[in-house]
């Protein structure tokens, strides 16, 4: 889990600002399920909002800080029942990269004029 800086947090919070909660946690509260989904949803997107729906706020700050322990992320925001979470996406792996392809030379266009003053090859 990394430690946020106060503009990094800022930055983060006008990011999610625009985007839907992508995972949400009902009355089986935090299952390995759920869990993994968030896990994936934080591969896929990095920052994502969690809904949570029937828990006090106390609830809601425990839920937030057992899923950054668990996830190895940051919790950006808590506010109402919608939880931030960040986690930076790790890096890809360097694919083996093939030569490229040898680009093909194209043919110098023609202006009408010269097209019509190019002598003609005979037809076979």
């Amino acid at each position: 889990m990394t430690e946020l800086t106060t503009a990094l947090r800022r930055a983060l919070r006008a990011r999610a600002h625009a985007l839907n909660p992508v995972v949400s946690i009902s009355q089986k509260g935090l299952s390995a399920s759920v869990l993994q989904e968030i896990d994936r949803s934080l591969k896929a997107h990095e920052l994502i909002k969690i809904r949570v729906f029937d828990s006090e706020r106390d609830q809601r700050e425990a839920l937030l800080a057992e899923i950054a322990v668990a996830l190895a992320c940051s919790p950006v925001q808590h506010i109402g029942n919608i939880l931030v979470v960040w986690r930076e996406k790790p890096a890809a792996p360097q694919a083996i990269a093939a030569p490229p392809a040898r680009a093909r030379k194209a043919a110098p266009r023609l202006t009408k004029k010269a097209a019509a003053d190019k002598p003609r090859r005979p037809s076979r």
